[in-house]
């Protein structure tokens, strides 16, 4: 799931991150290159759909292949696209279900340096204290619900959307999730996540999903969002969503595997079953 060299590899997100399993989170990251690898893409079942923001491009789209009655809206990582998570959840596919994978605008990142790259907001730092981007935060919150408001529209309830994402895709899931005051959706899954301006919760932002099945899931060797970032933050979402399922994954950097798409797979037909 992510490239090596040896000593450094890059991550789905796009960045650098070393195999040693010594290495230790550094909270100011020196970031020099920016990787970024174009996949081919076999549009076999893909679709590029209308975008919901004059500054997004249009999403990727598997449709369903049998009568549509539910919807899974999957955020990628920063540095990232939707193509690739597109093919992943090939793989995982139901065919009651359609699968939307919105591409993030592109623009310049703190965390790396100002290099411009798709991104759901701004990062200026990978540790609990760093500064947050609260108003990029809120904004992607709003764009998320603009796409599962689309769903809506085509007479898909929210009883029947599960939102997630992996990385900063997840992070902006749960924040849009918990912040936004609207009815309940299906599911949540966030994949190697956390939880932004985790200071506001539950006491200020609360205001939604309260009860939602949560799916999280991350590496035990994940250096890039530290695997104790993960667990923080399913200790905060367990103190007012007794929904909440944490599963780890040893010897998985900031990437995925085989067993954890199987999970999502059996979370994902256990929370969308086929009507």
């Amino acid at each position: 799931m992510r490239m090596s060299n040896g000593f450094m590899s890059t991550t789905r997100d796009g960045r650098f991150t070393t195999n040693a399993k010594s290495a230790r989170f550094s909270a100011k990251p020196i970031l020099l290159v920016v990787i970024f690898c174009v996949v081919p893409a076999v549009l076999v079942y893909l679709c590029m759909g209308a975008s919901t923001s004059q500054n997004m491009s249009q999403p990727y789209i598997v449709k369903a292949t049998a009568k549509h009655t539910a919807s899974i809206i999957f955020l990628h990582g920063l540095g990232d696209t939707g193509l690739g998570w597109s093919q992943t959840f090939n793989a995982l596919r139901q065919p009651h279900v359609k699968y939307i994978f919105p591409n993030a605008q592109v623009m310049p990142v703190t965390l790396n340096a100002g290099f411009r790259m798709p991104s759901w907001f701004d990062i200026k730092g990978l540790d609990p204290e760093s500064e947050e981007d609260e108003g990029g935060i809120r904004k992607a919150g709003e764009n998320l619900q603009l796409f599962i408001q689309e769903e809506v529209k085509k007479g898909i309830p929210r009883s029947r959307i599960i939102v997630g994402g992996f990385s900063q895709g997840g992070a902006t899931a749960l924040y849009s999730l918990l912040a936004f005051p609207q009815e309940p959706v299906a599911g949540i899954v966030a994949l190697s996540s956390w939880l932004p301006l985790h200071k506001h919760f539950p006491r200020q932002e609360l205001r939604s999903n309260q009860a939602t099945p949560v799916f999280q899931a991350h590496g035990e060797d994940d250096f890039t969002v530290p695997f104790a970032f993960g667990h923080m933050t399913s200790k905060l979402l367990q103190q007012f969503n007794p929904n909440c399922d944490f599963k780890s994954y040893p010897n998985m950097a900031h990437s995925s595997c085989e067993q954890e798409m199987r999970d999502v797979s059996e979370f994902m037909q256990r929370i969308l079953p086929g009507s």
